[in-house]
């Protein structure tokens, strides 16, 4: 609440200088608004933008246009494992081989050891800024203002290629959820104790931040009569409670998924510095542009199957872990582009 009351003032503030420029103005009896138009096309860090400006005074100009990011495709791999948890809540060794050698020889689907999925940007937004010119030259400007788009800049989902492993992994899950229940699989035919051995199939990405592992106790009187049971939570060799693991599994479309999500308006505020791109030519201008775009604190790194990994999983390590890290990290997105304007009238 108190980085959304000093964005709200620092966009007045900006408003109050634009507004108090055009009305010395007004008293000088020199505005006249919309009396210039120019066309830009920006590039930086919000992608590749075309937009328009013109004036409202001699030291005030709006400017509305719209952005795209460049697609392109970031490789990621997922290490498929099993699920079994040993007496201490313990995840076991994964025993994959075996798993997928009993899957082949009943299905004929063999699972991969590893998922590729592939995230690419989807970053898009309309823009209406509020450019203040302070000093007389006109070089430097402050900005204000906002970006509305899509509440999704980012998606990762698994490659085409991977899609007969992940049927794979279903297929076994629910194989060993027939096993787990003794509900036979096909006419009276039922799997044996081996499919829970190795537990299910999934993607370990991490562990759940307020989930814990826990386990049945049984209670007994002072006689060794049994008086009912209790739940408790599995402690690790110092003591403290161990994480329950975030395991994802394919959805009924045997795909995984990923999208990050952030709010549809983003508030801007920035500066730049700007001149004549030719010596002797007023109507081409090159601009530069550095700000902050604010779109509501850490951004939402949502699974296929609902889960938050920036807010709900903790301890992801390798490459993927880099990147919740990093993505979750960044609360306003840093600007810096290059614009350059034609004057058309």
């Amino acid at each position: 609440m108190a980085t959304r009351k000093k964005i709200l003032t620092a966009l007045l503030a900006v408003m109050t200088i634009g507004t108090t420029a055009i009305q010395a103005q007004n008293d000088k009896k020199d505005f006249t608004a919309f009396k210039h138009l120019d066309l830009g096309v920006t590039v930086g860090t919000t992608g590749l933008g075309i937009d328009i400006a013109s004036p409202l005074g001699n030291s005030v100009q709006v400017r509305t246009g719209f952005e795209i990011m460049p697609r392109f495709e970031q490789s990621l791999h997922f290490d498929i494992q099993s699920f079994g948890y040993n007496e201490d809540g313990q995840i076991q060794s994964s025993k994959f081989d075996i798993m997928a050698d009993r899957l082949e020889a009943l299905t004929n689907y063999r699972a991969k050891p590893s998922v590729e999925m592939i995230g690419k940007p989807t970053l898009w937004n309309f823009k209406l800024m509020v450019d203040v010119f302070p000093f007389r030259n006109k070089h430097w400007h402050l900005t204000a203002g906002f970006h509305w788009g899509p509440s999704k800049i980012a998606e990762a989902v698994n490659s085409l290629n991977d899609a007969p492993s992940l049927v794979a992994v279903n297929i076994y899950n629910k194989l060993y959820d027939k096993a787990e229940s003794g509900d036979p699989i096909y006419q009276g035919f039922s799997l044996g104790s081996e499919w829970l051995e190795n537990g299910r199939m999934g993607i370990h990405l991490g562990d759940y931040a307020d989930r814990y592992l826990t386990k049945i106790v049984v209670d007994y009187d002072e006689y060794g009569d049994f008086i009912g049971s209790h739940e408790e939570f599995i402690l690790d060799a110092n003591g403290n409670k161990i994480h329950e693991p975030y395991r994802m599994e394919p959805d009924n479309n045997c795909t995984v998924s990923a999208t990050v999500k952030v709010n549809s308006f983003k508030p801007y505020l920035g500066f730049g510095y700007g001149g004549r791109l030719f010596k002797n030519d007023d109507r081409y201008n090159i601009s530069f542009d550095a700000g902050l775009m604010f779109w509501g604190g850490t951004p939402d790194i949502i699974t296929h199957d609902g889960t938050n990994l920036s807010k709900d999983v903790i301890n992801i390590g390798g490459k993927v872990g880099d990147y919740v890290d990093l993505i979750s990290g960044v609360k306003a997105y840093p600007v810096l582009n290059l614009r350059i304007t034609r004057r058309l009238f």
